[in-house]
């Protein structure tokens, strides 16, 4: 006997996965993750025996319900699912851009008129996201002209307006305390915005920066040498013992090449990411932006308009943010970032996990899902 799960199966920006309604889930975290895993087909390279798509991008899970936070009307709880274990420790806001319209779809926001608002709170983190959804005759509207490198085609715009992004997981702009120093003879700025990161140049682990994924993923010794500083980063930046888990992220910054900000390469972190995360973005541009960083080695942006538009050059294209920050030096502070995204509903349906992955509906109640469907 097989266990049920209503399920969508979404793009959200440039990534891929189940979005669940998080009453169809089991409640507790050591089942939920056995869940997961089976659901995506963990524990083989392609998940063959799952929804994933075998890469980092394509393995997450998205799971929502309406929120009793006096300012969002549903809570988005991520979920990065890996070969045995699932992390539920960072968000993702490529996967995030999918959220409105998932919402929308399974009845826990009303459409609006042309445009649906709807205020989300990613509970992994605490922050506050505004989500602009065309909608139309009580539907979400996918098809349009926005354009997002890494993704064929095009479909309708999501904006997305982030709010109290500094301290996702710390609670400051530098956990550390420092705006740069050495991890292991390597010049880096530990920043928190939005995700927590370490930032370093690429030519200071030997790079160009400009290196194809498939380059650098063959290059296991530069892995061998990152690890070790990124969990050395991680305890400085009181996240504990970061080994296995894919926070903090790490992007290694070059010299734009196309007229864009910043060339970025950002890892996930055992493998570098086919084009950039929308979190992972916003911590960028705020390094740039932010006093004496490792980042502002590079450049320094034009804070001639508000907020600051950084474009980011990544492997698939570019990727940008809008950054709305005030003050200077200890005084500088980040109010919000906006950035533009798409999604795509792929599948609507009832997903199938073994009925042995998950305890006995009568354990567990009603959320327990149904048996033999």
């Amino acid at each position: 006997m097989q266990t049920t799960i209503p399920c969508l199966l979404m793009r959200g920006g440039t990534s891929r996965g189940p979005y669940f309604d998080a009453a169809d889930l089991p409640p507790d975290r050591t089942t939920l993750a056995r869940v997961l895993l089976s659901a995506l087909g963990s524990g083989h390279p392609l998940q063959i025996d799952g929804v994933g798509g075998g890469a980092s991008v394509t393995s997450k899970v998205a799971m929502l319900s309406r929120s009793r936070h006096p300012e969002a009307d549903v809570d988005y709880f991520f979920a990065q699912v890996g070969d045995t274990a699932v992390d539920f420790g960072p968000t993702c806001g490529n996967i995030l851009a999918g959220v409105g319209p998932a919402a929308i779809e399974m009845g826990l926001v009303a459409p609006g008129g042309e445009l649906t608002r709807v205020r989300i709170n990613c509970v992994n983190t605490g922050a506050l996201v505004h989500a602009a959804v065309r909608t139309s005759g009580g539907s979400v509207v996918y098809d349009g002209e926005a354009r997002i490198d890494g993704v064929p085609g095009s479909a309708a715009p999501i904006l997305l307006d982030f709010m109290g992004v500094v301290g996702s997981q710390t609670g400051k702009l530098f956990p550390t305390g420092r705006s740069r120093e050495e991890i292991a003879g390597i010049e880096v700025s530990c920043v928190d915005v939005a995700v927590p990161m370490l930032i370093a140049r690429s030519a200071d682990f030997g790079l160009s920066g400009y290196e194809t994924p498939a380059e650098i993923d063959a290059d296991r010794a530069f892995y061998e040498r990152m690890e070790p500083i990124r969990q050395e980063a991680g305890r400085r930046m009181g996240l504990g013992d970061v080994a296995g888990r894919v926070i903090p992220r790490v992007a290694l910054l070059a010299p734009a090449r196309f007229g864009g900000t910043v060339t970025s390469r950002y890892f996930v972190p055992q493998n570098c990411h086919p084009s950039h995360a929308v979190t992972g973005a916003i911590c960028v541009g705020a390094c740039l932006l932010a006093p004496d960083t490792v980042a502002a080695t590079i450049v320094i942006p034009e804070r001639s308009v508000q907020p600051t538009p950084i474009i980011i050059e990544h492997p698939s294209g570019r990727i940008e943010v809008a950054i709305a920050c005030r003050g200077a030096g200890e005084d500088f502070e980040i109010e919000c970032a906006g950035v533009l995204r798409t999604a795509r509903k792929i599948m609507a349906g009832t997903l199938f996990v073994p009925g042995a992955v998950w305890a006995p509906a009568a354990d567990l109640g009603p959320s327990a899902g149904k048996e033999g469907k």
